[in-house]
């Protein structure tokens, strides 16, 4: 670094930047985690209290069904989402008329706005007028149109249904990206050989994709984790915290209840968990990339 210290002059501006917008908030949120702030207290009036926050976290009844409903919701949606956009990019790779209409279709939830989509399938979701519970009736299959996002035993999966929806062409985009490098003379020749079609794409295609696929259930992962929208607009983390996770709640500890000290600390455990994740992803680039190399 001494040797080529005159290099690092390029690249201050962004260093600054970087440590103004992303470390010194990091740094914060760690200093506060460690306070006690109740509501109508200035922060700078702010009460040391060691590690009390993070015990009454782990203490508490409500973050330990936060943290189950976070992780129900991170792995469905993450799974769910990875296996469904799997199938449609395997689907869409075939040559077939109308493919490209399909592909554009398909993208739709994808690029539509968060908001927006959040609250059209509020409106499908309702409970008298959703359109969901007015085709169920019709068809007989219940005698009044259900409650799907206003009952503790159903909104978590009416929710993680909506951001399924909006996730799997995240997924189908990474692996029809990935289609594309696999080897089509690799294909023929196992063709050609009499491997059947599910013989090539588990010895030929799914090789090709481990990678790719990877990085697709970490970038989901991490996303879901972060996943702020849609819970929050549907539902506001009711009913009961049936729907809260950790993003949403420490959303209204922050901006709801004024407990500034409490959101930090959880601020901070979900950092970890997200530098995790983040490790993890590095290193499947990295192993993408070597793989490529080789």
């Amino acid at each position: 670094m001494w040797t080529n210290r005159a290099d690092y002059l390029y690249v201050l501006p962004a260093i600054i930047v970087m440590l103004i917008v992303i470390a010194y908030p990091i740094y914060y949120t760690i200093e506060l985690s460690f306070f006690k702030t109740p509501p109508g207290l200035q922060l700078r009036d702010k009460i040391f209290v060691g590690t009390e926050n993070y015990s009454a976290i782990l203490s508490s009844d409500v973050f330990w069904k936060v943290t189950v409903n976070t992780f129900i919701w991170t792995i469905a949606s993450t799974l769910i989402a990875f296996v469904l956009g799997y199938g449609c990019a395997l689907a869409l790779h075939r040559d077939f008329f109308g493919r490209a209409i399909l592909r554009a279709i398909l993208i739709i939830p994808w690029v539509i706005s968060a908001v927006a989509a959040s609250y059209i399938w509020k409106w499908i979701y309702h409970s008298d007028f959703g359109i969901i519970g007015a085709v169920m009736v019709q068809l007989g299959i219940v005698d009044r149109q259900p409650n799907f996002i206003d009952n503790v035993n159903t909104v978590l999966p009416s929710l993680i249904v909506v951001n399924i929806w909006r996730e799997f062409p995240f997924a189908m985009i990474m692996i029809m990206a990935g289609l594309q490098t696999v080897p089509e003379q690799l294909l023929r020749a196992a063709k050609v050989d009499g491997a059947s079609a599910w013989q090539r794409f588990w010895h030929v295609t799914f090789p090709h994709l481990r990678g790719v696929s990877t990085v697709t259930i970490l970038l989901l992962a991490v996303a879901n984790f972060n996943s702020f929208i849609v819970p929050w607009i549907m539902t506001g983390g009711g009913p009961s915290n049936a729907s809260h996770i950790w993003i949403t709640h420490i959303y209204e500890l922050a901006f709801g209840r004024q407990r500034w000290g409490v959101a930090a600390a959880y601020s901070v455990l979900l950092f970890i968990i997200l530098m995790v994740l983040g490790y993890f992803y590095v290193r499947a680039l990295n192993g993408n990339e070597k793989e490529q190399g080789a």
